[in-house]
């Protein structure tokens, strides 16, 4: 192993940054899904607004198929919520191209999160992607993303129960890798979300037409259906940002 691929090889055993903040307890937890439940995914948003300091609420977005939802939806409730973009560099040009668009049609705030530039350098090189895709991940998606944490209190995500089966006991709130994680939308239905999008005429990602369901980094995704594409054969179906 070079002195370099040594050095990196920390980041996956290193503590997050974020983890030293003290979690809510398992009942502040349950009070507050049970709070949230009966509400719709944008009257979470407002109720959110209220129960946190805005100014401490990090939202991130993957622009990728059908982000426009969720971000347009953002915008609705607090149209000066900065959007976080982790650029991992491995971006389909029809991703930036995307991003780039819905920055300009929402009106939105839009900032990136990148690895040290040497760092994802190291990836390009070394084919990280290829050899090992959680390393990978852990360099261009999860470091980035764990530095960020300690500046906000809760962290508002566009997770869905059944994009996978991961994330299918997902709650609305739960504590997970040193902060608080807000899963608005987890229980909206692929129906729900398609019915929003046809009613506010919103713009799929461009690569959807071309048969990409679910759209990450370029090495790692092909063609199809759900989270067919992702990482295929390989065991892995997340990039860790949710694990």
């Amino acid at each position: 192993m070079t002195e370099t691929a040594a050095e990196l090889a920390t980041i996956s055993a290193a503590p997050s940054p974020s983890r030293g903040r003290a979690a809510p307890s398992e009942g502040r937890i349950a009070q507050l899904n049970a709070d949230y439940a009966p509400l719709d995914f944008k009257q979470r948003l407002h109720r959110l607004y209220e129960d946190f300091s805005p100014s401490r609420v990090l939202v991130t977005s993957s622009f990728a198929a059908t982000s426009a939802y969720f971000l347009h939806i953002i915008h609705s409730v607090r149209p000066e919520q900065p959007i976080a973009f982790i650029d991992t560099g491995y971006h389909f040009p029809e991703t930036i191209a995307y991003r780039d668009y819905l920055t300009e049609l929402f009106g939105l705030s839009v900032f990136s999160l990148r690895a040290e530039e040497w760092k994802h350098q190291f990836t390009r090189e070394d084919k990280t992607y290829q050899r090992d895709p959680d390393f990978c991940c852990a360099v261009n998606k999860v470091e980035p993303l764990e530095a960020a944490k300690p500046g906000y209190d809760v962290w508002v995500s566009s997770l869905m129960r059944w994009q996978t089966d991961h994330r299918a006991d997902m709650e609305i709130f739960e504590w997970r890798r040193g902060i608080l994680k807000f899963n608005p939308m987890i229980d909206v239905s692929r129906e729900a979300r398609d019915a929003y999008i046809r009613e506010h005429d919103l713009p799929f990602h461009p690569l959807v037409k071309e048969g990409y369901s679910s759209i990450g980094c370029v090495h790692c995704t092909v063609k199809g259906d759900g989270r067919a594409g992702r990482w295929q054969g390989k065991p892995k179906t997340e990039c860790g940002l949710h694990l």
